[in-house]
């Protein structure tokens, strides 16, 4: 009576003899099988290796994604704040006239430039640990959100924020008072 073995399950003492010991057993199956592919072999270091290579494709991809959705959000908050200057030029020379300085006048947008984009990054991040929960609760995860990870997004708000906020701020700071004054 002939009996098949389906499995071999192999130990290695250190992870670096992982590949040599691989290429052992790998030679000895050829042997005894002449040559012929009727076996696999797995190696779950390899395993581990494409997944990690996979994953840190995947980690690229979404920061791509992320990257281009920054970039759009961040037009989107200057063409914002460039139509809020435009709206409130009577309002910039009233305040440049009774001697608020360039410096307040930019201080000022900047300031609302990075409340509106700090704002986004709150419910962002709220909306995200609701969906958080949600997943892990139906997927029956244990899920752990780390102080930083939610401390990460509203930093970038607040550079978001800065970064597309700066020209339209500049943009109000050089209102001329006079013309300004005159503006309807």
């Amino acid at each position: 009576m002939a009996h098949q073995l389906s499995e071999i399950v192999v130990q290695v003492g250190r992870t670096r003899d992982v590949r040599t010991g691989a290429a052992l057993i790998k030679r000895i199956m050829d042997v005894a099988h002449n040559h012929i592919q009727d076996y696999q072999l797995l190696v779950p270091l390899e395993l581990l290796k494409q997944a990690e290579r996979t994953q840190r494709t995947f980690n690229l991809v979404l920061g791509a994604i992320a990257g281009i959705s920054l970039l759009v959000g961040g037009i989107g908050i200057m063409n914002i704040m460039l139509a809020t200057v435009s709206e409130r030029t009577r309002e910039i020379g009233i305040r440049r006239a009774v001697g608020a300085t360039r410096g307040h006048i930019m201080a000022h947008f900047l300031v609302e430039s990075v409340f509106l984009t700090l704002s986004g990054g709150i419910v962002g991040l709220l909306c995200g640990l609701g969906a958080v929960k949600i997943i892990s609760s139906l997927a029956g995860w244990n899920v752990v959100v780390s102080f930083w990870s939610a401390a990460l997004p509203l930093q970038i708000s607040l550079i978001v924020g800065i970064f597309f906020g700066l020209y339209p701020a500049r943009q109000a700071a050089k209102v001329d008072p006079i013309v300004a004054l005159r503006h309807h």
